[in-house]
Formats: C-alpha cells, structure tokens, sequence
C-alpha cells in the first residue's frame, strides 16, 4: 500500500523537537501526519546514530510514532560509487529498524551511472524481494534524462519527485507538469507521491497559500498522499507554514480530535467556568505551591479567584506536551497586557476521560 496522506521528511533527528521521541511522535500526531520519512543512511554509513553514545536514534522514534498508528520510512542518500556497498548499508538498517519503507534518495551524483545503479537495486532486491520501496529524486526527467530512471524505478513500487518551487509560485503547475512528464517520458510509470517544499532561501520562500495549492493539486490528480522537505527547517524557521500544513485535512486521514489539554486552554481563554469544570472528575484534586483542593465546588471557586485576580486579561498558550496516558505534563506561557508573561508545567493526571488530579507550577513574571 502506498503512503496515504500527509508526511514530513526529517533529515535530522536532534533537529527536531529537541530529539525527543515521544515529543516528534506527537506533534507529528497533532499534525495529522500519517507518515514520517527520516534519514536511516548517507552513502556507506548508518545515520541518525549518536556516535557518543553509540545509540540509534531511528528506532526509538519509530517506535513511538507507531503508538499514534503513524508509519515511518527510511531514507537514504545515495552517490553511486559503491553500489553494493551502499545497497549492504540500506539492508543493514531495514533489518534492523522498525520501518514500513525505504526511500532512495538519488540526485546529481548518481548521473550516469547506470551499471551502478543496477548493482545497488539487483543487491536490494535479491535480499529484499517485496519490501516497499520509493525513489526519490529531480521533479522534471525530461531535464534530468541522464539520471538511472529506468534502473531505479523498475524495481521501486512508488515515485517520490521533489516538487521544490523554488523562485517560483506555482506549485499546482509543477506538480502537474511533473506527473505529465513521468508518465509520458519513463517506463515504468510508478505511483507518484510528490514531496512539497516547506523550506527556504535566497530570499524565496513558500507561503500558506502555495502550500495549500500543493495539496489540493495533488488530491485533484487523484494520488494517494504527499510529503514535505523538510521538519527541521519547517519547524524552526516556518511555523506559520507548519501550521497550514497541519490544519489541512487530508479526506481519508483527518485530524485527530484536540486533547483534553487543548481544551482546558481554550476554555481558560474563554474563561468558560462550566466547560472547565465539566473536564473534572467529582472528586478531582488540584494543588498548586499554595494549596490543595478537591471537588467541583472547591475548583470552580478557585478558577474564578484566578480569573478575577492577575489573570484577568491574560491570554494562555501551550508550549510543550507530553503525552503518556493517563498521564499529561504540559508547559505553558500566559501572556498580559501589559506585556508581562508568566510560564509554568502542569502535570495531570486522567481517570475516565477526566482530570483526576492536577499539579501546577508557576514561575515568577519575565
């Protein structure tokens, strides 16, 4: 089966929400994301390996990407100057790693290179006859026909094209003009799952609304999904892009529903007593550095007192959550109109779909 719906390519781990596991698996989660494609080799060599430690860094964030239902691809660069070494690499790490798929990044440095192409994809194939396979590489063969095309995707299930816009604005064209020129210029046609660009340079960047247009041209063309380059750049440097891509609703994978936290924030924002306290068991307990109390009554008036107080305008935002049933810890920042803000880390606990118990933490105004 083909990836079906919107994934993310990650190039480095560390790069990416801290290198936390259990923090990528839910933001990739919140994302709507189905799948994730990280990068398991370059050339000859493992990658995403902490040299220091000697510890994969693969494996631990598949394996939790995998408890929100979201697969993970490999990806491996690619040079072509030794092939079956290189094929040696990508077996090493697809049997050792929980992945769904490989990915064979080929670009420039495999021009040409026919004899070694066949090499590297015979080698993959004679130990790996039916695991799924992609390759990944130019937009438009026509520009590119000295690439192994053929060699390479005879043996892959899907095509991935780089459909990178750049100094340009109009990626519903490219895209279409990319799936005209694979299925008219290379045989055999393979499946397409196009990578979009959430990055930038040179002073051109994407913007919500190409990133939009990318989606629907490719729902409109009928393929199964789409990819972006990439997490580490898009996360830090793009969050406004991040966030059209994660609002974007794909028709076979939609969203998942907000947290229980996402809805306590949204309802502190509104200061909705009734919605809040409907989120609480009975008997809930919540303390802070100050007190300890328990029950509707006691945390309704509580709630009240801080919405009443230095809480009155303050606006709340969720900066990190850590998800682990039934258990959340959450950090937040409160923002006042004075232009004074305040953070914190609540840790709640849940029983039933409710709030059991809830510890806050505050710090002092910065």
């Amino acid at each position: 089966m083909p990836p079906k719906g919107k994934g993310f390519f990650i190039w480095k781990i560390p790069s990416c929400e801290g290198g936390e596991p259990k923090k990528i698996a839910y933001t990739a989660y919140k994302a709507g994301l189905t799948h994730v494609l990280v990068k398991i080799a370059n050339g000859i060599y493992d990658y995403n390996y902490d040299t220091s430690s000697r510890k994969d860094l693969v494996a631990p964030l598949a394996n939790e990407l995998s408890k929100y239902g979201i697969k993970t691809w490999g990806w491996h660069y690619v040079f072509g100057d030794l092939p079956k070494e290189e094929a040696k690499a990508a077996i090493r790490q697809i049997r050792k790693l929980p992945l769904e798929g490989y990915v064979i990044d080929a670009e420039s440095e495999y021009k040409g290179k026919y004899t070694p192409c066949r090499i590297f994809m015979n080698e993959l194939r004679s130990s790996l006859p039916d695991y799924p396979m992609a390759l990944s590489s130019f937009r438009y063969p026509k520009y590119h026909m000295d690439l192994p095309w053929i060699d390479f995707l005879s043996k892959c299930d899907y095509n991935m094209p780089q459909v990178y816009w750049e100094q340009a604005h109009n990626p519903g064209e490219q895209l279409a003009r990319s799936l005209s020129e694979f299925k008219t210029n290379v045989s055999p046609y393979k499946p397409v799952i196009p990578t979009g660009a959430a990055y930038g340079g040179s002073g051109w960047y994407p913007t919500s609304s190409e990133i939009i247009e990318f989606i629907n041209k490719a729902l409109s063309l009928g393929l199964s999904g789409v990819n972006f380059w990439s997490w580490d750049y898009c996360r830090l440097k793009l969050p406004n892009l991040w966030e059209t891509i994660s609002s974007f609703e794909w028709p076979s994978a939609s969203n998942p529903q907000k947290d229980i936290i996402e809805v306590l924030i949204e309802a502190m924002n509104s200061k909705d007593l009734s919605k809040i306290i409907a989120l609480y068991q009975a008997d809930a307990v919540r303390i802070d550095a100050i007190r300890t109390i328990q029950g509707h009554t006691a945390i309704q008036t509580w709630y009240q007192n801080f919405f009443q107080g230095e809480f009155k305008d303050a606006n709340f935002k969720i900066s990190e959550m850590i998800v682990n049933d039934p258990i959340r810890k959450f950090s937040w920042i409160v923002n006042f109109s004075t232009g004074l803000s305040k953070s914190g880390t609540d840790t709640i606990g849940l029983s039933g779909g409710k709030i059991l118990y809830h510890y806050s933490s505050f710090t002092n105004s910065i």
